[in-house]
């Protein structure tokens, strides 16, 4: 499977970022290198639409560590939202629930708790 990655900037502050497809070891490198060029820009807030991903491995959740790590170093942001309750689930059991900005989770969007 590919990945579908497509940037909007919405302004020189704000971007939005929809991924669809896989994301593992084969399709990671191409979504890192989509979301490189924010990762030098200071106060800029990327938020990252992951409702069309429909799998996501520990590489996946590598490119995201990588980037909040480098977005936060210039004073930038990181949100995710549209996630599946699997792929939310794979953030909830790494811990990065708590420290990455998550919303609009599917199960949340329906009524359960995640």
């Amino acid at each position: 499977m590919n990945i579908k990655v497509e940037i909007r900037e919405t302004d020189s502050n704000h971007a939005k970022v929809v991924v669809a497809g896989e994301i593992d070891a084969y399709t990671a490198p191409k979504l890192k290198e989509a979301l490189d060029g924010f990762t030098e820009r200071e106060s800029i807030h990327v938020q990252i639409d992951l409702a069309d991903v429909t799998y996501m491995d520990s590489t996946g959740l590598g490119v995201f560590v990588g980037v909040f790590k480098s977005l936060r170093a210039k004073q930038s942001e990181l949100e995710l939202v549209g996630l599946s309750d699997r792929i939310y689930r794979l953030f909830e059991i790494t811990g990065l629930t708590d420290i990455i900005e998550i919303k609009n989770v599917e199960g949340e969007m329906n009524g359960n708790n995640v």
